[in-house]
């Protein structure tokens, strides 16, 4: 059997249904995913959290998160970038020259948007 390839999902916690879209395409041809674990709003809600995106600003544990999904590109043979519409946050960005850095490709979902 061939080695499963492993993918890094990165991109804004406002698009996690694209993401889940990705990964589940991406499965479904026998790629491992790697990404950000995404919460149901029920569960923010009894944490006392806002909004359905932000939860690691909201818990205190954006730097924690933040260091383990380096780790995760560390693991993955290349990146997907997640950018509906060509957009780009900070920490996506810092993801994008981190995984650069480290020779790992990066693509997008729509367009390159590295400039």
């Amino acid at each position: 059997m061939n080695k499963s390839e492993i993918i890094c999902i990165c991109g804004s916690t406002r698009f996690a249904d694209h993401h889940a879209i990705l990964r589940w395409e991406l499965e479904k041809q026998g790629k491992i995913c790697l990404m950000i674990n995404y919460l149901p709003l029920w569960y923010a809600e009894e944490q006392g959290w806002n909004g359905n995106d932000h939860f690691g600003e909201q818990s205190g544990m954006k730097e924690h998160l933040d260091e383990l999904h380096l780790r995760k590109i560390d693991l993955a043979d290349r990146v997907y970038v997640v950018n509906p519409g060509g957009y780009i946050g900070e920490s996506t960005r810092r993801e994008i020259e981190y995984a650069e850095q480290k020779g790992k490709p990066v693509i997008y979902l729509e367009g390159d948007n590295s400039e």
